[in-house]
């Protein structure tokens, strides 16, 4: 049997030990010792990209909530024009870090492409401060599921007011997409009352997997 190796360890604003781990090839992170991410499912933060980025405007604007282990960024890179301009928000400098070195196997230097641009900060300030420049698409990983894990300060994401802001961080006709390990139905319903459309798209965690055990909460603003 292969043995399991933690290349890092750290700690998340709660105080949560969070592990890096490489096993036969792939990485794996965890948060209290719960399995967070892993780069053996990740077609569901792939298909994130997928829902909303595909008609881009001229010099598009995106926001991603969460790097995690950058599919979503590979993803949103692929898809938009050399004139995109890609604001990652993530919380913990160390994922910054880890990505540049131990995964670029994996991605490449995708923090490093000049389109991207990282802010080691909470997401809800980008959106608060959005001002004029609004987001044509936005992407939200940054937790679990609407039930956080990770940070319980990420909650006020997913509450009426968080929605709201969301909403107007964004351009007219633009989409926000939110990630999650559950089904959520008043979660759901919460995004109806202030978007004109609003899906619940089940996603696979990897592309051969026999059921859809992700949710992808795609809503679009008139």
């Amino acid at each position: 049997m292969k043995p399991t190796t933690t290349l890092a360890t750290s700690k998340t604003p709660d105080g949560e030990t969070l592990l890096l781990q490489e096993h036969d090839g792939h990485h794996f992170m965890k948060v209290g010792g719960v399995p967070l991410m892993s780069t053996n499912a990740s077609s569901s933060e792939q298909q994130m990209a997928d829902l909303a980025c595909g008609k881009m405007p001229s010099k598009p604007r995106i926001l991603i909530g969460g790097l995690g282990f950058g599919f979503t960024l590979r993803r949103v890179l692929e898809l938009c024009p050399p004139d995109a301009i890609v604001d990652v928000a993530e919380l913990l400098q160390v994922v910054v870090d880890w990505n540049r070195e131990f995964l670029t196997e994996v991605n490449g230097h995708l923090v490093d492409d000049p389109r991207v641009r990282i802010h080691i900060r909470d997401v809800s300030e980008l959106i608060d401060r959005v001002g004029k420049d609004r987001y044509d698409v936005i992407l939200l990983d940054v937790d679990n599921s609407p039930d956080p894990l990770v940070q319980k300060g990420n909650a006020k994401l997913y509450d009426g007011g968080g929605i709201s802001r969301v909403k107007a961080a964004l351009r007219p006709g633009g989409c926000v997409v939110y990630w999650s390990a559950n089904q959520d139905k008043t979660f759901a319903r919460s995004l109806g009352k202030f978007f004109k459309s609003v899906e619940c798209v089940g996603a696979k965690a990897y592309p051969k997997a026999k059921r859809f055990t992700h949710t992808l909460f795609v809503a679009e603003r008139d």
